[in-house]
């Protein structure tokens, strides 16, 4: 089925989870793509690709190395994506939750993701799921990592920030049906010290956090 019909096949099944009538408007795809640097290895999970839109843009834009983890619910999707991508080593597609990251990356032996990407509606989610993806994200980004999400609204910054990530960038892109707000979530390269108790350290200065880990795939920020 073209790739056309397939999604307006699946969004008139299932709105909610779908959440556009359209694949994303080529424009759009090269915007987002263009928020990574994805000519070296890194890691990449996607959240709802659908039918691939902005998996074939990055994955033409990637490393040989690199490696993608496509977290989609709808099973004809899934199918859709395996068919897709069956000769391409880097993609692994996992029909489930993308609450479940952290577990995915330990069955891949990867310990972090230098990029997530999500197209899902977390406006249709009620806070409990939305607050469990952002952290479960933040927890698997590299130290220096970027969730870059596309969304009809740009509702979910205000759950993300600075409460889980400590800063945003976004832009509202209008050459998309219907426009998006295009954001990217940044994770500190070195978290910020935070203070202990006073006598915590046992001569009463306040001790200071150790520095990250090293960055997935020898990442250093642009």
């Amino acid at each position: 089925m073209p790739s056309f019909a397939l999604f307006l096949a699946r969004f008139l099944k299932s709105p909610k989870q779908v959440a556009s009538i359209i694949p994303s408007s080529r424009m759009m795809v090269r915007r987002v793509s263009d928020k990574m640097d994805l000519a070296r290895p890194c890691v990449v999970a996607e959240y709802g690709p659908g039918e691939g839109v902005h998996t074939r843009e990055m994955l033409k834009r990637s490393h040989p190395e690199s490696k993608f983890l496509l977290f989609e619910l709808d099973a004809e999707f899934c199918r859709d994506l395996e068919r897709q991508f069956a000769h391409d080593s880097r993609v692994t597609v996992i029909q489930g939750d993308c609450a479940t990251l952290p577990q995915e990356l330990a069955k891949q032996n990867l310990t972090h993701c230098d990029y997530v990407v999500s197209g899902i509606p977390f406006s249709t989610m009620e806070i409990g799921k939305k607050r469990q993806i952002l952290r479960s994200t933040y927890d698997s980004l590299a130290p220096g990592g970027d969730f870059v999400i596309y969304q009809v609204t740009n509702e979910l910054r205000r759950h993300a920030t600075p409460d889980i990530f400590p800063r945003a960038d976004s832009e509202y892109f209008l050459q998309n049906i219907p426009p998006m707000f295009i954001t990217v979530f940044h994770k500190d390269a070195v978290p910020v010290a935070r203070e202990a108790q006073p006598g915590k350290n046992g001569n009463g200065q306040h001790a200071k956090s150790q520095k990250g880990r090293p960055l997935a795939g020898d990442r250093a920020r642009r």
